[in-house]
């Protein structure tokens, strides 16, 4: 009790002489620190903002923002928010409270087909529908958002076009397209649609977005959605170069649009013209640590690499010397895109059936490795020995990380909210689709799988063997089994040969 006589009785006197004190020493401050000390806030605050500037101006995200949502926010356990990032809407898959919930979100796909000159083609031959309702009611806000976001000043045609895209029969939205050109014949969107679902070849798909183009005027939006899409009929259209240019030009032209991801449609372009070297300065510029990945980012660096040991690289002989480092830093770079979507190898080394992606994807998901097999396994046969290298090592990412949903290497662990999301995007996988194949959940845990085939597949347990490194575990597959065979439907046959009979 007199303890605590004495302290309530002192502290007031020591807070006086703590207060008599600053007083003092700010009184005998002059003029001459106060405009010294505002000189250098303000000397700070403008070069960060011109630090900020130029970042945003190069990769079309505020630093600042990107650092303390990829490291702060983890570190004080805070969880993304559900807001839409870019121009095309976002929507979010099954939340879930976990650091990387921005990972499953849905994003437009980037190499995303045509409905009318391609997705119908497989709709006339098997009866079926390629895309799910919810893939085509996400494109649909898309559209509404991206043509027709200012709802304060929409003319007659806009109020036609925002309703046609809400549309669910295909008939109906091409008539509210042609309803609007009658009321104005200038009406871009309304041509835009037409091109995207009238049209039954690319090269009509082409003419309706000329003319689009030609009357879009200074809308952004229309204009880098219009000529977006004229690169991508240029490229279905077998003239790469002008599409290589043509991407090049947009994205000089709209340098602040990165998140739309056009360099992945510049990406697939370079390697069908096999320009290597152009592939690698692009993937030096967005392959960084503070941008946001893709499976096309890592799997297309993991390519190059393994291009260049894969012609020479033999398993039995990596397993009596070891690998070199040119063979280390392949092996490192597949295991790096395994960690990031694991389902893409199985696409690539076709144990599972490839279907026409779908309009949506989400990243790390299964969506997302139909979408990038579906372009780029041709690009992985061009390059001799890259698969073999690629069914070699790719099962030892898992030695690395073998509870993936709870600790990763490179990344956040996997993120549980694919399974949800996928399932309303990939309309035939619904049945079958679960949370990651190589995943099983045993003794309450969940463990990875070092090897798991369709049951429909003629495989046969290959034998394995680890070789310790100095810099990682490299899980090799000495006898890769000769009899491995493709499980592609024949569906997909059909639908490749649809896709190029323009």
């Amino acid at each position: 009790m007199v303890l605590i006589m004495i302290y309530v009785l002192w502290s007031p006197l020591k807070l006086q002489e703590t207060l008599t004190s600053a007083s003092v020493f700010l009184n005998t401050l002059t003029p001459k620190f106060y405009v010294a000390l505002t000189g250098t806030s303000s000397l700070i605050s403008g070069l960060i903002l011109i630090f900020e500037w130029w970042y945003f101006r190069k990769y079309g995200t505020s630093f600042i923002e990107q650092v303390s949502v990829s490291h702060l926010r983890p570190l004080l356990g805070g969880v993304e928010s559900s807001s839409t990032t870019g121009l095309f809407s976002s929507v979010n898959g099954e939340a879930e409270p976990r650091p990387s919930v921005s990972e499953c979100k849905v994003w437009r796909n980037p190499l995303n087909l045509f409905r009318g000159a391609e997705y119908n083609r497989y709709t006339w031959v098997t009866g079926k529908e390629p895309l799910t309702y919810y893939d085509m009611n996400l494109s649909a806000q898309d559209h509404q958002t991206f043509f027709t976001g200012d709802t304060q000043q929409l003319r007659p045609e806009d109020a036609v076009m925002q309703k046609a895209w809400r549309e669910r029969n295909p008939q109906a939205r091409i008539r509210a397209a042609y309803q609007a050109i009658e009321m104005n014949h200038e009406c871009a969107a309304a041509y835009v649609l037409l091109a995207e679902e009238e049209a039954t070849t690319i090269t009509e798909a082409e003419r309706l977005f000329k003319k689009a183009l030609s009357i879009a005027g200074k809308d952004v939006n229309l204009l880098v959605y219009i000529k977006r899409r004229l690169a991508m009929c240029a490229r279905k259209l077998g003239r790469i170069k002008e599409a290589v240019k043509m991407m090049r030009d947009l994205m000089k032209e709209f340098p602040l649009l990165g998140m739309l991801n056009i360099h992945e449609n510049l990406l697939e372009a370079l390697l069908e013209l096999q320009a290597y070297a152009d592939v690698q300065a692009v993937l030096a510029k967005y392959d960084d640590i503070s941008l946001p990945k893709s499976a096309t980012i890592c799997y297309t660096s993991a390519l190059l690499k393994a291009r260049a040991v894969s012609d020479k690289f033999s398993p039995e002989a990596a397993s009596r010397r070891g690998l070199s480092t040119a063979e280390m830093n392949a092996v490192e770079a597949i295991h790096r895109a395994v960690e990031f979507n694991p389902h893409v190898p199985k696409y690539l080394l076709e144990m599972k059936s490839l279907i026409l992606p779908p309009e949506h994807i989400l990243k790390r998901g299964d969506s997302e490795a139909v979408a990038y097999a579906f372009f780029h396994l041709q690009h992985w046969k061009r390059a001799e020995g890259a698969l073999n290298l690629l069914h070699c090592t790719w099962e030892g990412t898992f030695r690395i990380i073998p509870y993936p949903l709870e600790k990763g290497h490179l990344f956040y662990p996997y993120p549980g909210c694919t399974e949800t999301a996928d399932r309303e995007l990939l309309p035939f996988l619904q049945h079958t689709l679960c949370t990651p194949g190589f995943l099983c959940r045993q003794d309450g845990k969940l463990h990875a799988v070092q090897f798991l085939a369709p049951a429909d597949s003629d495989l046969t347990p290959s034998h394995t063997h680890t070789q310790t490194h100095t810099r990682t575990h490299i899980h090799i597959s000495t006898t890769p089994n000769p009899q491995t065979k493709s499980v592609c439907s024949p569906v997909f046959s059909i639908t490749v040969h649809l896709l190029h009979c323009y």
